[in-house]
């Protein structure tokens, strides 16, 4: 007999073998029906697979993310083996779950898929889910595993095949269709009532634009079909959300193939924008005690080599520029840290002078492939809002909860109230991916811990997500649609310190070392903005929108009065523009109402008389006739509440 503890800590014997799906019968059939996967001991496998042993068990359902992504993956499988029926001869890549969905990653040779093909691939997946065959797992020889796909004439599991090590190889069949896969999978495919296929596009195989490109196709699966039909309306707002397709409605940004892929423009009202929030982090980050510096684009790569971005990052950066000098070489800046930590090193530094807070809002390049770039969410240039804190070890938790302070501050202020704090830990089982000693991961590791537990933050801990360089605390934010995004990152580190030789004098009279946090509570300015524009659907607060207000005379003789208001408002710190064009009212009101401004202020003789205005709010309408200063007073009256 084995015992299974169950995550209300109660304890269960079974016979050894009996598998999580057993389990979740001998408590009720209904919650048996619903089981996806199941978590034993912290790790998700197939709730068909036997327990042989003591666990903690988690039974995994369609209200777990790894239920979800459970079914997502079996999906993918399901979409395989419907697409092999259709296509015969088609050659598979890679299909996992996503955040959303799946996809699978495929080699049609010379035939062309087109959203016209779409509905029968997802008829032919339902006609296979009805059939409820199950995901079966097996253990195979790599030799046995070379086998099955060279006689299928798969290239591309057989090179995943070469990659792998004798002993960790399995199969997975379902149906007519096999797979190399790891799992998890769900029981067997009934829970699958309603599939969408979304999109197709293309993408490099193991995402190296030298090799061939394969046909990648997006979909997504429910065990209801109302489910998706709300997850279809969902996408539809989404689309009218595209940050893309607002910042070129409201004039924020602009990219250019001349100027290059992935390098974004910000035109006035984006740059206007972008200034805003930027001054707001810095009010915020004055008030903490940063200091702001500023670093050039550029840097010497013996820079990189000595801080590790070079051998971490360098295959995958813009390369080297080399200067007249023989053998000189520079790069464009990828990290921000390197650069602070050569600042810190420009005069001896106190135990007394400690904590040191260097701030900047640094852009910084990286070479993106063409196929991931996104508009403003994946970029070859961006601008981060970097600080680097230079602290004594005693110092750490204290300064690493000061910016998570400032993190929730911005949170709240900008209206994302749901949001998760990841730990990201170091993989203990691939250490060569990082650099440091395994003393110094811990206590960063710990420090992190302790100080999120300490501000009450709800937390997940994922383990391989770590930085190169030492562990971090991210923020999962979601949007209005419920998407989730990473936006604000803060990191312990002790390993730069160490690789730039960074000191400082204890109250010992001995050198120390600094321990160094990064953190950018947007991330960068780019995807910040991008998501902010999506939450919002470019409404965006009155003190960060670029139009405040748009003044409309009836007609032009009253044009010269609407200048004099908007001069009035300006003065005031109020912005306003004055809609000059020979257009009625009811039009100049409804492009307003498209361009999201806040304030519509219509001036005709009535007004002019009485040193007024006629007000309608965006989304609200008429809000009655004001006096400019009680109007002004109401403005600033927002965006107090606002800032507040």
């Amino acid at each position: 007999m084995i015992n299974i503890t169950l995550p209300d800590n109660s304890v269960r014997q079974y016979p050894k073998g009996t598998t999580a799906l057993q389990v979740a019968l001998s408590i009720s059939e209904g919650l048996a029906r619903n089981v996806l996967a199941a978590k034993v001991d912290g790790v998700v496998i197939d709730a068909t697979r036997p327990l042989n042993n003591d666990a903690r068990l988690q039974l995994l359902t369609w209200n777990d993310t790894e239920g979800k992504a459970a079914m997502w993956h079996s999906s993918a499988h399901l979409m395989a083996e419907a697409i092999e029926m259709l296509y015969p001869g088609v050659k598979f890549g890679i299909g996992p779950d996503i955040e959303n969905g799946f996809y699978y990653d495929m080699d049609f040779g010379d035939r062309t898929i087109t959203p016209e093909d779409l509905p029968a691939i997802e008829a032919k997946m339902l006609e296979l889910a009805r059939g409820k065959h199950g995901f079966d797992r097996q253990e195979v020889s790599k030799a046995d595993a070379l086998d099955h796909f060279t006689r299928k004439n798969d290239e591309y599991k057989l090179e995943l095949i070469r990659d792998l090590q004798d002993g960790e190889i399995t199969l997975y069949h379902s149906g007519n269709f096999t797979d190399l896969c790891r799992g998890p999978h769900i029981p067997d495919t009934s829970p699958i009532k309603a599939v969408k296929l979304l999109n197709i596009a293309g993408a490099y195989w193991r995402g190296d634009e030298k090799r061939k490109q394969l046909t990648r196709l997006y979909g997504i699966t429910f065990p209801k079909q109302k489910e998706l039909d709300e997850y279809m309306v969902l996408l539809e707002e989404a689309k009218k959300r595209d940050h893309r397709k607002l910042g070129k409605e409201l004039e924020l940004f602009t990219f250019s193939q001349k100027v290059g892929s992935g390098l974004p423009l910000w035109l006035p009202k984006g740059a206007q924008l972008r200034e805003r929030l930027e001054q707001f982090l810095k009010n915020v980050q004055r008030k903490a005690g940063y200091l702001p510096v500023i670093t050039p684009h550029i840097g010497n790569v013996e820079l990189y080599k000595t801080s590790g971005h070079f051998q971490k990052y360098g295959k995958d950066a813009f390369q080297p520029i080399n200067t007249p000098i023989e053998g000189e070489q520079f790069m464009l800046k990828p990290m921000n840290c390197p650069h602070h930590c050569e600042i810190y090193n420009s005069k001896p530094r106190s135990y007394k002078d400690l904590p040191v807070r260097f701030a900047e809002f640094g852009t910084v390049y990286r070479y993106e492939q063409s196929g991931e770039l996104h508009g403003l969410t994946r970029v070859r240039g961006f601008t981060q809002d970097d600080a680097h804190l230079f602290c004594r070890p005693d110092q750490i938790k204290d300064e690493f909860k000061s910016v998570i302070d400032i993190v929730l501050h911005i949170f709240k202020i900008l209206d994302f109230k749901n949001f998760t704090a990841q730990i990201s830990l170091r993989d203990p089982d691939n250490k060569e991916k990082y650099i440091g000693s395994d003393e110094n991961w811990q206590k960063a590791e710990n420090a992190i811990i302790e100080a999120a537990a300490e501000k009450g933050l709800q937390t997940v801990v994922e383990v391989g997500e770590a930085a190169f360089y030492g562990p971090k605390l991210d923020f999962m934010v979601k949007d209005a649609l419920g998407r989730k995004w990473q936006l604000g990152t803060i990191q312990v580190d002790y390993n730069l310190p160490e690789r730039f030789e960074l000191e400082y004098t204890g109250s010992d009279n001995q050198k120390h070392r600094p321990v160094m946090i990064h953190r950018a509570p947007f991330g960068s300015m780019e995807r910040f903005v991008a998501v902010l524009l999506e939450h919002t659907a470019g409404n965006f607060p009155l003190w960060l929108t670029p139009d405040q207000a748009t003044i409309l005379p009836i007609s032009e003789k009253y044009l010269d009065y609407a200048k004099k208001v908007a001069d009035v408002l300006a003065n005031s710190e109020i912005r306003a523009l004055v809609d000059e064009r020979n257009e009625k009212t009811g039009k100049k009101i409804r492009d307003a109402e498209l361009l999201k401004i806040p304030f519509m202020l219509i001036v005709g003789e009535k007004e002019e008389n009485s040193n007024s205005v006629s007000v309608r709010k965006h989304g609200q309408g008429d809000l009655g006739t004001f006096e400019l200063p009680a109007f002004i007073e109401m403005v600033n009256q927002e965006i107090r509440t606002q800032l507040d």
